[in-house]
C-alpha cells in the first residue's frame, strides 16, 4: 500500500511539472507602485508590431517601450484581435492602440495624438504578374485587412476617397482577411491577384522576400498614423505624446525608423 501511495504521489508531482511544459514564461511583474502602460497591437503587422521569437517588437512597440523607459513605467505589450480593439480599449484592458493606427475615418472615435507618420495605401502584386497599373485590376480579386480605412474606401464608404471607391467597383471581388499576413499568403498561393495595404508593410514584405513581389506606382489613398486613446483619456495621451516628442528630439525616433525601414516620420 505504501509503495502504491508513493507511486501515486510521484505521478502527481510529475504531472504537475509537465503541466508547465511548453508554457511561456510569465511577463515580469511591475514593481510595487509602478505604473503599467499596456499597448494594444496587431502581432501580424510588421514592421510596426510583430513577434520575433519569444519577443514582441516593431517600430511602434519599440517607441512605446522607450516612452515607458523614460517615464519609469512598466511596458506591457498586448496582442489583440483587431476586430476587438474598441472593446479592449473601452474595457480598460489596454491603455491605447499604438500599431500603425490610421486616423482617417476614425477622427472622432478616439483621443488622438497628433499624426507621427505619413502613410499611403498601395497595391502589392506578385513579381511575375501582368498587373502593372490600376487599370489592370479590373476583373481581378483584391485582398485587404478587415476594419481598415482602405477596405472602407475601396467599398465606396469613404466620401473623401471617392476615387478609391471607383477603383474598387472595377474589381471582380474584394476579399477581406483577418491580417495582412493572411492576405499576402493568399497572394503567394494565387488565391488573390493583389493586396491593397500600407506602404510600410508592403515594403517590409518586399524586403523579406526579394524578387517575390512588386508594388504598383499609383497610390490608392494617403493617410496618417496616430496613437489612439479612449475618449476622455486626454491626460494620458498628452503625457505619452510629450515623452514621444522628447524621443523625437534626442534622435531615438529617427534611429528606430532607420532600423525598421519606416518612411514618412513627421517631425
Amino acid at each position: 500500500m505504501k509503495s502504491l501511495l508513493r507511486f501515486a504521489l510521484a505521478g502527481l508531482l510529475l504531472a504537475g511539472l509537465c503541466a508547465g511544459c511548453g508554457r511561456k514564461a510569465a511577463a515580469p511583474a511591475a514593481a510595487d507602485g509602478q505604473k503599467t502602460f499596456t499597448v494594444g497591437f496587431d502581432a501580424d503587422f510588421p514592421p510596426y508590431g510583430f513577434k520575433d521569437g519569444n519577443e514582441y517588437k516593431g517600430f511602434d512597440l519599440d517607441l512605446a517601450r522607450a516612452v515607458c523607459a523614460a517615464k519609469g513605467w512598466a511596458f506591457v505589450p498586448k496582442p489583440i484581435n483587431w476586430d476587438a480593439k474598441d472593446m479592449e480599449l473601452d474595457s480598460g484592458s489596454i491603455d491605447c492602440i499604438w500599431n500603425g493606427f490610421t486616423m482617417q475615418g476614425r477622427e472622432d472615435a478616439y483621443e488622438w495624438t497628433p499624426a507621427y507618420v505619413d502613410n499611403s495605401q498601395v497595391v502589392l502584386v506578385a513579381a511575375g504578374s501582368a498587373i502593372s497599373a490600376f487599370a489592370d485590376l479590373a476583373g481581378k480579386t483584391v485582398a485587404v485587412q478587415t476594419d481598415t480605412p482602405v477596405q472602407k474606401a475601396l467599398q465606396g464608404e469613404d466620401e473623401d476617397n471617392a476615387a478609391a471607391g471607383e477603383l474598387g467597383r472595377t474589381f471582380k471581388q474584394l476579399t477581406v482577411t483577418a491580417t495582412y499576413n493572411n492576405a499576402v499568403m493568399e497572394l503567394e498561393s494565387g488565391a488573390v491577384d493583389a493586396v491593397a495595404m500600407d506602404i510600410g508593410v508592403a515594403k517590409r514584405k518586399m524586403a523579406d522576400k526579394p524578387g517575390a513581389f512588386k508594388m504598383l506606382d499609383e497610390i490608392v489613398m494617403t493617410e496618417t498614423y496616430g496613437i489612439g486613446f479612449k475618449k476622455g483619456n486626454a491626460e494620458l495621451r498628452d503625457e505619452v505624446w510629450a515623452a514621444y516628442r522628447a524621443l523625437l528630439t534626442d534622435g531615438t525616433v529617427d534611429k528606430l525608423a532607420a532600423e525598421y525601414g519606416i518612411d514618412g516620420v513627421i517631425e
